[in-house]
């Protein structure tokens, strides 16, 4: 939705589609060699069975690893169906800077920015190597699925991460690239934006920057 003027005294954002992005060419080299449909990998690893255990912090990596080989199972021998759950699970990633920029300048602004993300139980590994924590971290605070052990778009997910903005739900701007966490965040009084490019962010923060 488009925010007109500054109705809102905190953003909350997701990570990975809205900040982070990954670098998925050498998944789709091993995809190629192994005679895989592009894209097969990331299917299986993202399933919900395979995914929300990790997402809840019930599993480790390479138990994640593991599931994702038992789920390409019948197309790729074992050994081969790990080693693509591997390659996945060290995929590079950056940061868009565009996105980042605009909220250093919301924090700059006086508004606190929480990162609410469906995350990896090394979230905090990732952070750093994007280099948004430490001196030039990004965040006010940081509310992760892992922790919680539960996944958006569950409202409890929500409930918690408003508490800790420290503000009122309908004064924080909630921003997702996912239609499902988006409506559910609306359903509580929300204000928020389906992010598909920083265009996106950069209406909906209008006068901040």
């Amino acid at each position: 939705m488009t925010i007109c003027g500054r109705a809102f005294d905190a953003v909350l954002s997701d990570l990975d589609g809205v900040i982070r992005f990954y670098d998925m060419g050498e998944v789709e080299r091993l995809e190629d060699a192994f005679g895989l449909p592009r894209g097969s990998t990331a299917e299986i690893a993202f399933a919900p069975a395979t995914d929300l255990p990790l997402m809840r912090g019930e599993i480790t990596r390479e138990q994640w690893i593991d599931s994702i080989a038992r789920g390409l199972a019948d197309r790729v021998p074992w050994e081969r169906g790990h080693r693509l759950g591997t390659t996945l699970a060290a995929t590079g990633f950056h940061a868009d800077e565009a996105v980042v920029g605009m909220l250093r300048k919301v924090r700059a602004a006086g508004l606190p920015v929480l990162l609410v993300t469906n995350a990896t139980p090394w979230l905090a590994d990732d952070l750093a190597l994007l280099g948004l924590t430490g001196p030039a971290g990004l965040f006010d605070d940081v509310i992760s699925s892992a922790d919680l052990g539960v996944t958006k778009p569950d409202p409890r997910f929500y409930r918690a991460a408003v508490e800790r903005a420290g503000v009122a739900a309908g004064r924080c701007l909630f921003v997702d690239d996912r239609q499902e966490n988006v409506a559910a965040a609306e359903a509580l009084g929300m204000p928020a934006v389906l992010f598909r490019e920083p265009a996106d962010l950069r209406a909906a923060l209008g006068p901040l920057l």
